[in-house]
């Protein structure tokens, strides 16, 4: 891969991963309070070397921070593994293992697969692997090069440990949030349609098929309307797909507005709309279509769509029988709508008997 592939790429993951970049923001400015602290801590403990490494790791941070500020995820993240891992070195060697900076490397691990492609990834997990036992093993033969007092590293120790737990959490935390949203975001796409926000066709299958069972076992009645805005092919010829979005939308604004919080609705193709209405007999629903009917042709279109444009819509009414399947109840709300159509637009008509 080119080196311009390889930006184009990381721009691409960046993207991607937005959150992730958010909370890499915030990390820093935690990583750099917590430096901040480690300067008078190892002031007060006697290690000025340790205490001024922390003024370069605050600056490291805040370079960082502004990395991520301005998109420039690959050097911000340069810096951080740079700082966290000399760090962690500088802090064993000086100290020794029992100091805890080694835990601050571990803390790299879930971060990876996040930021990175999985391929990167693994090679950054092996080298990360590799630094740590290379530190381990350094540390069973060189004693620490500025020791403490046993009291001292003790505190060091539990600083670090307390430090390194509270940023599992806030990670931890962050990517079940990360998830959670993640499969909501799923389920509503699949669900819906994305430009009215009504349920698309397949959910909508499953709800009316759900409420035909209900039927079924109740016999409670349950109405059917099919709309369909009329001359709406001529509506984007005249003006474009854009004003006919916006009608669209507008359109389901209405009929979601006009009718009842537990009736089913759904854009059931192009500018053709299903409602399901549980326990609405065909009187109720021809009512319902009707109130919908009046409400868009009543509506001030210009104001939406910001040129003057005239919509109404015509809607057949059916309600489900005995015997019924779904493809039954919606063909006699289709005919309807169909005649309603042949008969001048812009009317309600209710199925007729067979």
């Amino acid at each position: 891969m080119h080196g311009t592939d390889k930006a184009d790429a990381s721009g691409r993951s960046g993207e991607r991963r937005p959150q992730f970049w958010q909370v890499a923001r915030r990390c820093c400015q935690i990583a750099g309070t917590v430096d901040v602290a480690f300067f008078f801590l190892f002031h007060a403990l006697g290690s000025p070397i340790l205490a001024w490494v922390n003024v370069v790791s605050v600056a490291m941070y805040v370079f960082a921070y502004k990395a991520l500020g301005h998109r420039r995820n690959g050097l911000a993240i340069g810096l951080i593994w740079a700082e966290v891992i000399s760090h962690a070195a500088l802090g064993i060697v000086l100290i020794g293992w029992e100091s805890g900076f080694h835990y601050y490397l571990l803390m790299f691990i879930p971060a990876l697969f996040v930021s990175m492609p999985i391929r990167t990834a693994l090679i950054a997990l092996a080298g990360l692997w590799g630094c740590y036992v290379a530190l381990d093993v350094l540390m069973w033969f060189v004693p620490p090069l500025q020791p403490i007092a046993p009291g001292a590293l003790l505190a060091v120790h539990l600083f670090n440990l307390t430090v390194v737990f509270a940023m599992f959490s806030y990670l931890s935390w962050f990517y079940l949030t990360m998830v959670t949203n993640a499969n909501r975001k799923l389920r509503r796409l699949a669900t819906t349609d994305s430009l009215t926000g009504l349920f698309n066709r397949r959910h909508m299958t499953y709800l009316a098929e759900k409420e035909l069972a209900r039927f079924e076992r109740s016999g409670h009645p349950v109405g059917f309307l099919v709309l369909d805005v009329d001359h709406f092919k001529g509506i984007n010829d005249a003006h474009g797909h854009e004003v006919g979005d916006l009608v669209l939308s507008g359109v389901a604004d209405i009929i979601r507005a006009e009718l009842r919080t537990q009736d089913l609705i759904a854009r059931w193709g192009g500018e053709e709309f299903l409602v399901v209405l549980p326990d609405t007999g065909g009187d109720r629903a021809q009512a319902s279509a009707e109130r919908v009917r009046v409400a868009i042709s009543g509506y001030n279109w210009q104001q939406r769509v910001g040129i003057p444009v005239s919509v109404t819509v015509s809607a057949g009414v059916s309600e489900l029988r005995k015997g019924d399947d779904l493809s039954a109840a919606i063909n006699r709300a289709d005919r309807a709508l169909y005649r309603g159509k042949a008969r001048g637009r812009n009317r309600v008509e209710l199925e007729t008997a067979l």
